[in-house]
């Protein structure tokens, strides 16, 4: 046998108020999305874990490829990703690139949710 619901009053202002002054705009919301996207690989969220807890704060490409079981190329492929997106800076030193963990830019995206 059917369920009958009621039917809803059309009042929309009941239902449909307008966004908080609080939240993101769309302009707002683009680099911290980026941000996400970036840290939606698990490969990429361990690569900063590790740069964050190695000695000194940075760590080299080739310290990286082992303990996340890649191959250099795919390490470099993601930490390429993570730079572009902020959330890591690179520099070259003959013939290593060196990473560090931009705490600011994870901190950002943080409080943009907290609002």
């Amino acid at each position: 046998m059917p369920t009958f619901l009621p039917l809803l009053s059309n009042d929309a202002d009941a239902c449909c108020s307008t966004a908080p002054a609080s939240a993101l705009t769309a302009e707002e919301a683009d680099p911290i999305a980026r941000t996400f996207k970036a840290l939606g690989d698990p490969a990429r969220v361990r690569l900063l874990s590790l740069i964050a807890a190695s000695d000194g704060g940075e760590a080299c490409i080739c310290d990286l490829t082992e303990p996340v079981g890649l191959s250099q190329p795919t390490v470099s492929h993601h930490m390429k990703l993570l730079v572009d997106a902020g959330l890591a800076t690179r520099e070259q030193r003959g013939k290593w690139a060196y990473y560090r963990v931009v705490t600011d830019a994870l901190d950002r995206a943080v409080s943009a949710l907290r609002a």
